[in-house]
């Protein structure tokens, strides 16, 4: 895209106004720090770090499924998958002051830990150096992927060689199963951790499928935002958003088949050491967030994308887009905050600016990243010949 061009303008007043929030909201967050102490600002900071990290690992997901498993619906977000998937090394410098301050949140690493039997049998995974060792990794791992596979599109930008195609496939491929291996541990060092005396094995691919889930609502309402306007114009269809419904219809259903098989198997084994997560989540006031999941991040997605008129068009679907990204704020929330507060609802007001003041930071980053290349795949012959079609909005 050129600087005048009509659709990176716009996308750069975007990027300003989400770097001044960003930033307003930094501020902010700060001064709650001064006033709340570290340990409410770190609470309220794990969980939006979670919330926005999680979009990028969520791009980074989309993106390597497309490359492996092909398909058109993945051509008219791929530029934005790449861009969001390349934000993930500016999260680097957010985790910092989490590794810095894992006794405040993690009671695996303070000292007493050593007198808990149960901790103290999980020493040898969960301790300081590991956890910081590993998070290194993760982002290295992630870096990687999602900085090859931009250069290869560029690559093929500008030579127009049908055979990286098949490059970006065999990275792809292998590098979806390292993605999903590499995210569902570091969720599980990052998350739950946070109560060490319970665990699940369907926790981190839970976890990450609401990710991937957030990702896809993210970059859906991007396209039909932008769909207006050339170039996507010229490209996108009715079946392009008939197709994207369809993905995150069959993600929100898994998250929902993932999430009712955790809390059945556990519900019904009724053991000590696994029930109390659950009853941590659905006493004291959390029982009516744990409903609101089961409304607006199931039941009525689950009515609403089975419809056909809903997903061809443009407007229709952009709403159910935004109800899947507030819900997925409020599912993060439910599922990171009670390890804090245990039975009893609270929520403070660092819970409402940290959010915004990751995001706007995020945002901002995300549409530099999308503004410094062209919005769409210039000589990739599966966007080539797409039928002229107006989509509805």
């Amino acid at each position: 895209m050129t600087a005048a061009d009509p659709v990176n303008v716009r996308l750069g007043q975007w990027q300003r106004r989400a770097l001044l929030v960003g930033i307003a909201g930094v501020l902010i967050a700060i001064a709650g720090l001064l006033l709340e102490g570290w340990t409410q600002f770190l609470r309220s900071y794990l969980y939006a770090y979670m919330f926005w990290t999680g979009m990028g690992l969520g791009c980074l997901g989309i993106l390597l499924l497309h490359h492996t498993v092909g398909g058109k619906w993945g051509m008219v977000i791929r530029r934005m998958c790449e861009a969001g998937a390349r934000t993930l090394p500016y999260m680097i410098a957010g985790m910092i002051p989490i590794l810095l301050s894992l006794p405040v949140l993690y009671i695996w690493a303070r000292p007493e830990a050593a007198n808990d039997p149960i901790i103290h049998g999980k020493a040898a995974y969960l301790n300081i150096p590991g956890v910081v060792a590993r998070s290194i990794f993760y982002f290295a791992v992630w870096t990687f992927y999602a900085y090859r596979l931009s250069k290869l599109s560029t690559d093929q930008d500008a030579s127009g060689d049908a055979s990286l195609i098949d490059k970006m496939r065999a990275l792809s491929a292998p590098g979806l199963v390292i993605f999903t291996f590499v995210t569902t541990f570091a969720f599980i060092d990052w998350i739950m951790s946070l109560e060490p005396h319970w665990y699940s094995t369907v926790y981190g691919a839970m976890f990450l499928i609401g990710q991937v889930l957030e990702s896809f609502a993210f970059v859906i309402a991007l396209v039909i935002v932008l769909s207006s306007r050339s170039p996507l114009r010229e490209y996108m269809t009715r079946q392009h958003l008939h197709d994207l419904g369809n993905m995150m219809f069959a993600f929100m259903v898994l998250w929902a088949y993932l999430s009712f098989s955790q809390f059945i198997i556990i519900w019904s084994g009724n053991l000590p050491d696994e029930i109390p997560w659950y009853l941590n989540r659905l006493r004291g006031g959390w029982g009516w967030v744990a409903l609101s999941l089961v409304i607006f991040h199931f039941a009525a997605p689950f009515v609403l994308l089975l419809m056909r008129g809903i997903k061809r068009h443009g407007e229709r679907l952009l709403k159910v887009c935004l109800m899947m990204l507030v819900i997925r704020v409020v599912d993060v929330y439910w599922i990171i905050e009670p390890a804090f507060y245990g039975q009893k609802i609270q929520i403070h007001w660092l819970d409402f600016v940290t959010p915004v003041a990751i995001g706007g930071l995020w945002i901002a980053a995300f549409l530099w990243q999308l503004r410094s290349r062209p919005l769409v795949p210039l000589r990739d012959p599966r966007l080539e010949g797409a039928p002229r079609e107006t989509v509805a909005f």
